[in-house]
């Protein structure tokens, strides 16, 4: 009997966590071991009795709800950041919607972003009261482009997106907030752990904001978010939100809600904090070996940064649905990151311009494709990868292969 692939919703997000399949599987030659695009088993099963350890201490201390556990995790946080504070939220989502109305914005204020990019940045910008507007991507980085951003007459704040890992241009962003007399804030949901020179993404703008979805660079066991700042007045601000807008207890300032990071998973970020350099650094080795071994191949691929996080590493083709058709054959998953850009989403009709307004992030959802990543991947499935591709690319044109591939390693 042949086991189905193995999904589990863990949250907004359908994340594969084992997929299995054999000569019987329809569409696979032979008996194929699969190889899943995200494995969030493999790292807990590394940090199984650290992780059983930290979650038993938060039980029998009693002490579930902003304790000491999210306290010592947000001075980690900020520390490894380089930001003076650091927040727990219940989200990414909580990270964005409460950053932007605790960093004393007027109401109906426009807010420039990026139309290529998760819903929850758009979205967090009307749920705050304010009004998204929308500027296209550069085509190499497919962050917020500069030049775009500029062209735009009015706007009070803008929400760069790192996206996959790698950074917006801050120091031209900040230039162009700065003669507008408008504020930046960083959405690093993706990037945690990325560099631009000496900083780190997020501590940049009045606020960063995090995500620790379990994909992430840094993810917990579910939902968990954070926001960075060197300004007190908004770390304040943003404690109060969180809590009902609550200034001390039964005293509400302004309204807010329940948005706090839960004391469990800060438990668990707190394990994973430590082995996080490491991580990046398996991400970027498996980003240097799909670049260097994609190359020449006709495939259109990241450009090299060493200090980007690689959350995610995505090509380009034209002809990209084929292309994931047949690695999805080979059980080697991946996915479309992301195949609408927002701006025709049918929740972002009456900011979004229509077809044609963004021919940059509208031609990057025609043609990106994902592949596997992450710390735990075995390197011969990096070189599986690597050879699904190739063999897809050849059959595209038989006179002139692209690349003889060597023999697989064994690990």
């Amino acid at each position: 009997m042949i086991e189905p692939p193995t999904r589990s919703r863990v949250g907004r997000e359908d994340v594969l966590l084992r997929f299995d399949v054999s000569e019987d599987s329809p569409g696979v030659l032979g008996l194929v071991e699969g190889i899943p695009f995200f494995d969030l088993t493999q790292q807990h099963a590394g940090l199984g009795g650290e992780l059983d350890a930290a979650l038993s201490r938060v039980v029998r201390s009693g002490r579930c709800i902003l304790g000491p556990e999210v306290s010592s995790f947000e001075t980690e946080f900020a520390g490894f950041v380089g930001s003076r504070h650091a927040v727990g939220v219940g989200s990414g989502t909580d990270a964005l919607v409460l950053s932007l109305r605790a960093c004393g914005l007027e109401e109906g204020a426009r807010v420039v972003t990026s139309p290529f990019t998760f819903a929850a940045t758009a979205s967090a910008i009307v749920q705050a009261g304010f009004v998204p507007v929308f500027a296209d991507i550069d085509p190499a980085s497919l962050c917020l482009d500069p030049a775009k951003v500029e062209e735009i007459p009015d706007f009070e704040a803008i929400l760069p997106v790192h996206l996959f890992g790698e950074t917006a241009d801050l120091p031209a962003l900040q230039r162009i907030a700065r003669a507008r007399g408008a504020l930046v804030i960083e959405d690093a949901a993706q990037a945690c752990g990325s560099r631009r020179g000496a900083k780190r993404a997020g501590s940049e703008g009045v606020a960063g904001c995090f995500s620790f979805f379990p994909t992430k660079n840094l993810g917990g066991a579910g939902d968990g978010g954070m926001v960075v700042t060197d300004d007190a007045e908004v770390a304040r601000k943003l404690r109060g939100l969180r809590s009902h807008g609550a200034s001390e207890r039964f005293r509400h300032e302004v309204l807010g809600g329940t948005h706090r990071l839960d004391e469990l998973q800060a438990a668990v970020l707190r394990v994973k904090l430590p082995h996080l350099e490491r991580w990046l650094a398996r991400r970027r080795d498996i980003a240097r070996a799909y670049t260097s071994g994609l190359s020449g191949c006709g495939l259109r691929v990241p450009s090299w940064n060493e200090q980007r996080s690689w959350n995610q590493y995505c090509v380009r083709l034209e002809d990209r649905d084929a292309l994931r058709a047949h690695l999805l054959e080979r059980g080697i998953q991946c996915d479309v990151y992301y195949p609408r850009p927002l701006h025709l989403q049918p929740c972002f009709a009456p900011w979004g311009g229509g077809e044609g307004a963004f021919p940059v992030a509208e031609e990057a959802s025609r043609t990106i494709l994902a592949l596997p990543i992450y710390p735990e991947m075995p390197q011969k499935h990096v070189h599986r990868v690597l050879e699904g591709i190739h063999s897809f690319m050849n059959l595209r044109s038989r006179r002139n292969p692209c690349w003889e591939f060597p023999n697989s390693p064994a690990s």
